[in-house]
């Protein structure tokens, strides 16, 4: 299974690696107040891949953050319920007649 998984990822790479190679024509950004960017089409398309990625990263801190907190609380909670002594409750007995 792991011979599959790395195969996969070997056809993958030479695939994006064959699209790079083929995808060297110059392009032109323009931005706004008359701001142009000329690169290769393939070095524009990684940057914004990684303005993405790290856009993507960025806005996920705040929830890993988030959860990291409540896992501390919830061990926190575990290791005192694990010290606390266990109360075994009894039945109330019938009433007596």
């Amino acid at each position: 299974m792991k011979f599959i998984v790395w195969l996969i990822r070997v056809l993958v790479f030479v695939l994006l690696l064959v699209l790079a190679l083929s995808n060297t024509q110059t392009a032109t950004l323009n931005f706004l107040a008359g701001y142009t960017w000329s690169a290769p089409l393939i070095l524009i398309g990684l940057a914004f891949f990684v303005v993405g990625l790290l856009a993507g990263l960025v806005s996920a801190v705040p929830a890993v953050f988030r959860l990291r907190l409540e896992n501390g609380r919830l061990k926190r909670e575990l290791r005192v319920a694990r010290e606390a002594p266990v109360v075994v409750e009894q039945p109330p007995l019938p009433p007596l007649i």
